[in-house]
Formats: structure tokens, C-alpha cells, sequence
């Protein structure tokens, strides 16, 4: 069953009016929507005229709304990692952690790693609560990077884990040669057997217990990506925006991730579904075209004709949608 639904795409295609037209007109037929917003530029308050948070808030009738702050989620990342340093490793009285969660602030996949555990959080407490989650998501850099990190990730995790296998290994033969050796001890429990530092069996080791929980966390969220969710491209009848849809059907297939559908927005002529029929061969492609005045008032996402795709949500039986 497929309990989220995400909207990609280049930025300023529409990602957030059309998942915003679903969702407003998926509740008033009777179903209980969430929609979130990943995107750091935030519009979706902007949409419902209200303002969001990264709290829940009710929007209309059966529908509710938030916008993830990613710097908080980054906080609370940086947090977390923090207190595992501490909690693990002996040498963190040597080094600065605030210097070194500092370095990690701005280092390459945090703000992917914030998105990923904030859609771990929303999914795991919310999915039983609604009828579809649906996620309107950061422009393609971005949302292909976060995508892409439960698979990535999990490569370097399982090498980390062999490797801390054998770290495990070499400690056996050191304990089997000399009993008493230092290493082993616990410098803050003396007389204590095993201890984060000094553990020598995996079920044991705290940092291969965390390598383990690291690597389930990851392969629940890949398989949402894959399994639980529906995922839908939103284009434009432009060429840069086709050509960048075209490279996010790539990219997630080789994670084996697959989209379902392409969204034509603003679609002026029917020649121009051709052509993006012919590059999406396979792939249903639907049409919205919005309204002349602009999307001014919630009420106005009730006008807007989105029948194909809501239609196919459904049929892709989406949470208990009827």
C-alpha cells in the first residue's frame, strides 16, 4: 500500500501548486491528507494562507500541513552526533567537539541526512494517521541527493561494519594472549569486563550495534522510496525542464527507485504532449493547466483539473483513498 506520495522536479515547474491541488482535492472527497514541504524556500503556507512550521496545522476540512525547518533538523542531527562521539569513542576529551560538529555543519549530505530523517519522522509517526502523506519536495539537486543516500549510505556503513568486525577480531586474539590487557578495561567502570571501549563480541559493541541500527534505519527508508510511495515528475512544455525530468528517471532508476508518473503542467498546445510522450514512453503522462488569475485562494485548487493523476493515485491504491 502506498501511504506517501512525492512531487519532484526543477524548480518553478509547479511541484508545489499541483501537489497542493491533490491534496486540497483528495480531503474535501472525504480523505485525510498531510502535506509537507521540503523545501527550504517554503511556499506552501504561501498557498493556504497560513503560516507553517515544522508543527502539524490544520489547512482545510481533512487536511493538514507543514513546512520542515531543515535547519532545525540539521540541529538536531548535529546533536545527536555530538552526543554519539561522546558517548563512544574515548578520545573525544582530546578534541573539540563543538569545533568538530561545527566542521560537520557544513560538510556535504548534512542537509541531505536532515531531509532523510525528517521524513523518517513524519512517515513513522503519521502514516497510521492519514490516508497519504503527501511530500512536496526541494528542487532536483536536492531531492535527488536525499533520495539517493539510503543506498549510498548503506555501502559505507556495511564496509565500516566489516571493518569494525575485525577491529572486534584483533581485540579476541589480544584477550586470548594477555587477559589483563589495558585496552579492554573501561576507564571509567575499573573492573568492568566489556565496555563501549572495550567490547569484543558485535552483539556487545556499541558502535557496531549503531553501524547495525544506522543500516536499518536506511533500508526502511529505501524501501518507502521503492515500495511505499508514489512518485510523480512535474514538467513544463520547455525543454529544460523535460530534459531534467528525464534525468531524474535515470538517477532513481539506477537506485531502483522508479517514478510512476509525469505531470504536464501549464501545457499549452497538444503537440507539446507528444513530445513529452514520446520522451516518457511508458510512463502515463497527465495534464494540468492552471488557472489564468493564479491560484488566489485555497477554494481556487478546487478548479484546477488534476482528474488524471488523482485518478492514478488512486488506482495506485494510495492509503484507503476511494
Amino acid at each position: 500500500m502506498k501511504k506517501a506520495a512525492f512531487f519532484m522536479g526543477k524548480g518553478g515547474v509547479g511541484k508545489t501548486t499541483i501537489s497542493s491541488t491533490i491534496a486540497y482535492q483528495l480531503s474535501q472527497e472525504g480523505a485525510k491528507v498531510l502535506i509537507v514541504s521540503l523545501d527550504p524556500a517554503h511556499n506552501l503556507g504561501d498557498v493556504f494562507g497560513k503560516k507553517l512550521s515544522n508543527e502539524i496545522k490544520t489547512l482545510e476540512t481533512n487536511l493538514d500541513g507543514m513546512e520542515v525547518d531543515l535547519a532545525v533538523w540539521v540541529g538536531l542531527y548535529l546533536k545527536q552526533s555530538k552526543e554519539e562521539v561522546r558517548a563512544n569513542y574515548m578520545y573525544h576529551n582530546a578534541i573539540n567537539l563543538d569545533t568538530f560538529v561545527n566542521i560537520i555543519k557544513y560538510s556535504p549530505g548534512t542537509e541531505e541526512y536532515a531531509v532523510l530523517w525528517a521524513i523518517e519522522h513524519v512517515y513513522k509517526n503519521y502514516s497510521a494517521v492519514y490516508d497519504l502523506i503527501i511530500f512536496d519536495t526541494p528542487p532536483t539537486a536536492l531531492t535527488l541527493r536525499f533520495l539517493a543516500m539510503p543506498s549510498i549510505t548503506s555501502i559505507w556503513v556495511k564496509e565500516l561494519s566489516k571493518m569494525r568486525e575485525l577491529i572486534l577480531k584483533k581485540r579476541q586474539t589480544i584477550l586470548s594472549l594477555n587477559p589483563e590487557a589495558s585496552i579492554l578495561k573501561n576507564p571509567n567502570s575499573p573492573g568492568s569486563e566489556a565496555s563501549v571501549q572495550g567490547a569484543t563480541d558485535k552483539n556487545d559493541d556499541q558502535i557496531y550495534l549503531k553501524l547495525s541500527s544506522i543500516t536499518g534505519r536506511l533500508s526502511e527508508l529505501q524501501r518507502i522510496f521503492s515500495e511505499e510511495s508514489y512518485l510523480a515528475v512535474v514538467v513544463n512544455p520547455d525543454t529544460l525542464s523535460v530534459a531534467e525530468a528525464l534525468r531524474i528517471r535515470q538517477e532513481l532508476n539506477n537506485l531502483n527507485v522508479h517514478i510512476n508518473s509525469v505531470c504536464l503542467n501549464k501545457m499549452a498546445a497538444d503537440s507539446l504532449r507528444d513530445n513529452v510522450e514520446k520522451s516518457f514512453e511508458g510512463f502515463p503522462v497527465f495534464t494540468s493547466q492552471l488557472l489564468a488569475e493564479g491560484v488566489r485562494t485555497a477554494a481556487d485548487l478546487g478548479r484546477i483539473d488534476i482528474a488524471g493523476i488523482k485518478a492514478d493515485i488512486k488506482t495506485q491504491n494510495c492509503g484507503d483513498l476511494r
